[in-house]
């Protein structure tokens, strides 16, 4: 009589040194982005009126504030396009190194720049101008580094890697977090000091973690350009009639539904908090970093689940709980809310609605190139994953309209059911990605 046997997983299949490299560089430089991303958010806010005149109305300066942040988000696509082909044409690495140098030049001029006192208004325009061109240094550096490092990863761990890599983006948040409140703390607002050179810091600090990433990408090794033998340009093999557009197509309504329910449902969480619930912003700011260090460890967990069950299944699973759990959970956050009777409760939930939003986006670094041959890998991911920000990036607008049906409070509820719905279409027309050949194309 013989025994059973107990079948066993497969093992693991390990990285090898060059791909834990390419991992660590892409990691380094979602790292930088998000905290360069978040610099005019977090740490600039608190002194904008240095560039401003002294009687700027309220409206005048809440719009400048949001200008600062959006025209980074404009460049980024142009950054994604341009870096993209070069990536596709002339090498992946390469093409990281000079936009990592240029948004690390970018980010020092802007801790250089004099104020308003100084320059008057083109104090805000040579502000302004710079976040731009810092934008599309920031969108040229993930489109190549990203499938840099998907294609040097196994085939059973991309997802894994790939939520390895998205950890820069929690880990950003925290750290420019951090910093600006240490910086308040020691050159406090009240007393000018972080008006006149306490913001200046955390643009220093990005400047050289900029030069930081810029040295450890020299470890990485170079590769062959992908479409470095084709007569024809990348951007126009991605757009032209064919699988590739259809990919694009797919890819541009998922990333449509992600980023929408991202910025109405994360990236609007802080102010909604402070400015409309009245919680306190030292218990808000508290929060939030710990809601992104948990948002950390729950990428690793989602990035094995997807080894498993695959990418698919876990975008359609997420999207289907943007679109029901998390408005439920949003509405409950502001119904009960109560500043005098403790915020706890209130971060709980808002917590809920983050990581629940945010949780699928750790997979999207695998996901994405997989959709795309080589040849037109970066332009596909670059394009597709960035400039689906484009329409959601005019949220507060659509908030505007909607206070006209509901109060304004609960205005972002609906643009997170829409976003949670549009991601959940893109994801069921895309197929399962898990088993591609990354050296032959995407499934």
């Amino acid at each position: 009589m013989t025994e059973a046997v107990i079948p066993t997983a497969p093992p693991r299949e390990r990285l090898s040194a060059e791909s834990r490299r390419s991992t660590v560089g892409a990691f380094l430089g979602y790292f930088v982005d998000f905290y360069d991303i978040y610099l005019p958010t977090i740490a600039l806010a608190p002194a904008l009126a240095y560039f401003q005149p002294k009687d700027l109305g309220t409206v005048a300066s809440t719009t400048i504030y949001y200008v600062t942040f959006v025209v980074t988000l404009i460049g980024r696509p142009v950054g994604a396009a341009f870096f993209g082909h070069l990536a596709d044409s002339i090498g992946r690495k390469r093409t990281t190194v000079v936009a990592i140098g240029g948004f690390g030049v970018v980010t020092l001029l802007i801790g250089l720049l004099p104020g308003y006192g100084s320059w008057g208004w083109f104090a805000i325009v040579a502000l302004i101008l710079l976040r731009f061109v810092d934008g599309v240094f920031l969108g040229g550096e993930y489109t190549a580094a990203v499938p840099l490092a998907m294609e040097r990863a196994p085939q059973s761990r991309r997802a894994e890697v790939s939520a390895r890599i998205m950890l820069g983006y929690p880990f950003a948040f925290i750290a420019i977090s951090a910093l600006t409140t240490l910086m308040l703390f020691v050159a406090p607002t009240a007393s000018g000091a972080y008006l006149s050179w306490g913001w200046r810091v955390p643009f220093f600090v990005g400047a050289l973690l900029s030069v930081a990433v810029l040295l450890y990408f020299r470890r990485v090794e170079d590769d062959e350009p992908a479409a470095g033998g084709s007569p024809e340009s990348p951007l126009r093999a991605l757009f032209a009639r064919g699988p590739n557009r259809r990919s694009l197509g797919q890819i541009f309504l998922l990333m449509t539904g992600m980023w929408l329910s991202l910025q109405t449902a994360v990236s609007m969480m802080p102010g909604l908090l402070t400015k409309v619930l009245k919680l306190p912003s030292t218990a808000v700011t508290v929060g939030t970093m710990t809601m992104f260090a948990v948002l950390a460890v729950v990428y690793l967990g989602v990035g094995r689940l997807a080894e498993r069950i695959g990418r698919r299944a876990v975008l359609v699973l997420f999207a289907a709980l943007t679109a029901t759990v998390v408005p439920v959970v949003y509405w409950a956050m502001i119904a009960n809310s109560d500043p005098d009777g403790g915020s706890v409760g209130t971060l709980v939930l808002a917590g809920v609605v983050v990581v629940i939003a945010n949780a699928p986006w750790c997979i999207l670094s695998a996901y994405l190139p997989e959709r795309f041959p080589p040849e037109v890998r970066a332009s596909g991911f670059g394009v597709g994953y960035t400039f689906a920000v484009l329409i959601p990036s005019c949220y507060s607008f659509f908030l505007l309209w909607l206070d006209a049906l509901l109060p304004y409070k609960y205005t972002q509820i609906p643009l997170v059911v829409l976003g949670g719905l549009l991601a959940l279409a893109g994801a069921l027309m895309g197929p399962e990605t898990k088993h591609a050949d990354l050296t032959r194309g995407a499934s």
